[in-house]
């Protein structure tokens, strides 16, 4: 993708729940909206975006100490479709982050099963630069 492609740039790297859905929500807004957007995904945010049970994840009170019982249901399974829309959407690239890669004994192809591949802070910014740019 050439620089100057992208409307919308987002590194995530927050490991709260509420907040990686933020994040998600103005990705997929955007792309929605036809826009192209892009992600770079560490650590943390990594972690959450590949975890196979992260709606369970999110209805664990220590996990979502603002919301209410009955609230955590409601939102593990928006996280979780929100989560799965955002990957599948055509507009928005969602990268893994390659230093994060490295250190969470991850392989790039267990990344590149679920995300658009691996790439560097440095490269991401190359490669959206002109993008709106927001730090999750």
């Amino acid at each position: 993708m050439p620089p100057g492609s992208y409307a919308l740039a987002a590194v995530l790297s927050a490991g709260e729940l509420e907040r990686l859905y933020s994040g998600l929500s103005m990705l997929v807004s955007a792309a929605s909206d036809g826009e192209r957007a892009a992600a770079l995904a560490g650590f943390a945010a990594l972690d959450l975006l590949l975890d196979p049970d992260l709606a369970r994840r999110a209805q664990e009170p220590e996990a979502t100490p603002s919301l209410s019982w009955a609230g955590r249901e409601t939102f593990g399974r928006s996280l979780g479709e929100l989560r799965d829309t955002a990957l599948d959407l055509e507009q928005l690239d969602v990268y893994a982050c390659s230093a994060s890669v490295e250190t969470m004994a991850l392989t790039e192809a267990q990344v590149e099963e679920r995300l658009a591949g691996v790439m560097s802070t440095p490269r991401f910014l190359r490669e959206t630069a002109g993008a709106r740019l927001i730090f999750v």
